[in-house]
């Protein structure tokens, strides 16, 4: 027999292990000599607890072996029982194939019993069946009665007796029959049809019935409910659906009440597309639309269950509606009245309190989730359409003002004057007051139309400006065939360019931006080319006066000493006195102008028809009288207010000392500094120059155009030209025989 560890091995393996554990407890405890006093005492609590553990050990074992005992007790009993039901069942099978033959005998009676339960629901309904058409007569009396309740119960009675019959059919796969009892329960239809039409009156007229008598609305609302529960029920079911299921009433009850909405009120006659028409229709629009959605929101809801949402419905109806509406509206070809009354309507008033955010119908109407009563882009093309409009409204309109204008240069008076003397007319306040109010109106509509009036204005002004341009050239014209025609020419010259200053100032207050005020570029350069033309229409006029003395010089009797000067300080002065009736900064641009015009005139006159000195006294005869001429015209000008550096004079102060330089040889370097002073100075100029002194030799002169030819000059920036726009005359070539040399 094999020993108790072979049976065991895992109870060995529990030994060895305890003992391990308690050599390596009892090595840890008594590692010192004096600890091994206690000896006495842990050997007595380990024997405890030793007695203890296997006291337990024994409970435990003695306890499972019970359970185990009373487990095998009630396996013994349900072996005993399973067998005991086994012999009760099958001696029920043989009792059951023992009277099968008896049930089959039943089968007839089953069958006989099935048709009397038929008979008999069919004698149960035949009284009902046959007093149809009775019913039929009397649900319509009650109709033309408008007791449509009743008359509707009675409707209902018939309809479940038909959807019965027509069902038990159905199931039978008596489908033949069907058509028999439909047309026997034809008269339903009628009735049908009849009462849906007195619904969808009273529907059509719910906003005045919910006024005067909300009891037929009420009945209407009770009826179609009825209807949309028997509906449900059957879709549920799904077995069979009865012909006219579902009915959907209502689904046609908001139907009706949408097309009952958009056909009052959004299928007027064509509008006035002139403004006043859309402006009484939109208005009627307005309080119609508020006072039907009070009524609504204040009796409408009470009528009917809270899922239909009726304000909700109505409120969208009402904006769909409108929609489409302003949509047809648009098709029109509405002036700018009527554009603008439009988006004024849409954008700012159906948002106000006049209408949507009426305080009676806040805060259950709410717009705000529905779509925009006109999108984006519709609102981007109607603006434009409204600025095409105000754009040829102002074209006709600066058209008429510069036609006007036209005529006032041509009168036989001086123009209008302003409390400080300055010559104006009132086409600036009348261009800038109809830019302005335009681009006013516009920002009460929205920025982004404000912005296009803006830019279209400054575009019409810039125009405009082209225009009046073009028409001061044409005056020009007719005042050079004449120069009595106009009769105050000058006077009128000054005044517009008083106005294209009053222009100019005031374009930047039109920005509706006002954090930019900057004038754009181009109606800059505009307004800088009007101010330019009827510069040089002044300046022009000068030069006419002026002429008839340049002609006079250089000569001999003014070499000699002469008035000529004086004679050109004094139609100066004259001119002087009318420019200043405009504003300062245009007068020193004039002046600076026509200082200009004086020295170039001046140094023309000396280079195109030059006097060759003949002597030394004649070059400093001829140096005295320019130091004369220069400081005259000079000093004039400082009088009338034009400062010395901002003078072209200088030029001819710097010419004398060329002429006056005593030593030819120096030349070149007083030519090269005068170069360089004056850049747009030409060799032609300069032999000019030199042929003027008359003691310049061929070396001199080609050393002097040599060294220009090293130094090639280039224009500074903001350099005033004098001598470009001065021609003087070539020198004749001598005469050459071909292929010889020149004499």
């Amino acid at each position: 027999a094999s020993s108790p560890d072979e049976e065991w091995p895992e109870a060995e393996k529990a030994e060895k292990l305890a003992r391990g554990a308690a050599l390596k407890w009892a090595s840890g405890v008594f590692y010192r000599p004096e600890k091994l006093e206690g000896l006495g005492h842990y050997r007595r609590r380990e024997t405890q607890r030793n007695s203890s553990i296997q006291s337990r050990l024994k409970s435990t074992v003695q306890s499972y072996l019970e359970g185990v005992s009373a487990g095998l007790e009630q396996l013994r009993s349900a072996a005993q029982e399973v067998q005991s039901v086994c012999q009760d069942l099958g001696a029920a099978r043989w009792a059951l194939l023992d009277s099968a033959e008896h049930f089959q005998s039943l089968q007839q009676m089953r069958e006989l019993m099935e048709e009397h339960v038929q008979l008999a629901s069919v004698v149960q309904v035949l009284p009902q069946i046959f007093s149809v058409h009775e019913v039929f007569s009397h649900i319509l009396q009650l109709l033309h009665g408008q007791h449509l309740l009743e008359a509707h119960v009675e409707l209902m009675m018939v309809e479940q007796l038909r959807d019965d019959i027509l069902s038990q059919l159905h199931l039978r796969g008596l489908s033949g029959a069907q058509a028999t009892v439909l047309s026997y329960f034809s008269g339903l239809q009628e009735l049908n049809e009849s009462l849906a039409k007195q619904l969808w009156d009273i529907v059509g007229s719910s906003l005045r019935l919910v006024r005067e008598d909300p009891v037929l609305f009420v009945t209407a609302v009770r009826i179609i409910e009825r209807e949309e529960k028997i509906d449900d029920t059957l879709l549920l079911e799904a077995t069979f659906l009865p012909p006219g299921r579902p009915k959907g009433w209502r689904q046609k009850f908001y139907q009706v009440l949408q097309d009952t909405i958009r056909g009052a009120r959004f299928r007027a006659p064509r509008m006035d597309a002139e403004g006043p028409g859309l402006a009484k229709h939109l208005a009627a629009l307005q309080e119609d639309i508020v006072s039907e959605l009070r009524v609504v929101k204040d009796l409408m809801v009470q009528c009917v269950p809270a899922h239909y949402n009726i304000l909700g419905v109505c409120t969208a109806t009402y904006h769909q509606a409108l929609t489409s509406h302003l949509q047809e509206i648009l098709r029109e070809d509405l002036d700018k009245q009527g554009l603008f009354l439009l988006l004024e309507w849409a954008l700012r008033v159906y948002h106000s309190p006049e209408m949507m955010g009426h305080p009676d119908l806040l805060p259950e109407v709410d717009v705000s989730a529905l779509d925009p009563l006109m999108s984006s882009e519709l609102v981007d093309q109607t603006e434009r359409r409204y600025v095409m409009k105000v754009k040829a409204s102002v074209f006709e309109w600066m058209q008429r003002t510069l036609e006007v204008e036209f005529k006032e240069w041509f009168r036989e008076e001086e123009p209008e004057t302003d409390h400080q003397g300055f010559f104006q007319s009132a086409l600036p306040a009348i261009v800038m007051q109809m830019l302005n109010e335009n681009i006013q109106v516009a920002s009460l509509i929205t920025d982004s139309l404000q912005q296009k009036i803006y830019n279209m204005a400054l575009e019409e002004l810039e125009a405009f400006l082209g225009r009046l341009r073009e028409a001061l050239a044409q005056c020009g014209k007719e005042h050079q065939q004449d120069r009595a025609v106009p009769k105050y020419y000058i006077s009128h010259l000054l005044a517009v360019l008083n106005n294209n200053l009053a222009l100019s100032n005031s374009v930047s207050s039109l920005n509706p931006d006002t954090a930019c005020r900057e004038v754009p570029g181009s109606l800059q350069a505009a307004l800088d080319r009007m101010q330019k033309k009827a510069t040089q229409l002044l300046l022009e006029e000068l030069l006419l006066d002026l002429q008839p003395l340049c002609l006079q010089l250089p000569s001999r009797k003014w070499l000699s000493g002469s008035q000529l000067v004086g004679s050109m300080c004094e139609v100066i002065d004259k001119y002087a006195k009318d420019f200043s009736r405009v504003r300062k900064p245009v007068f020193t641009l004039l002046l600076a102008e026509s200082e200009l015009l004086v020295a170039n005139q001046y140094l023309r006159a000396l280079l195109q028809r030059k006097m060759v000195c003949k002597s030394r006294e004649e070059r400093g005869q001829l140096c005295h009288r320019l130091l004369q001429d220069a400081t005259q015209l000079r000093e004039l000008f400082c009088g009338l207010g034009l400062d010395r550096s901002q003078q072209s004079l200088e030029a001819v102060f710097a010419l004398r000392e060329l002429i006056c330089l005593k030593d030819p040889a120096l030349l070149s370097l007083e030519v090269l500094g005068f170069v360089t002073k004056y850049p747009d100075v030409s060799d032609e100029h300069v032999s000019t120059l030199l042929d003027i002194r008359g003691d310049v030799s061929k070396e001199v002169r080609h050393v002097v155009l040599e060294m220009m030819a090293q130094h090639p000059q280039v224009l500074p920036e903001g350099y005033r030209p004098i001598f470009s726009t001065i021609l003087v005359p070539v020198p004749e070539l001598p005469f050459c025989l071909r292929k010889g040399k020149c004499a």
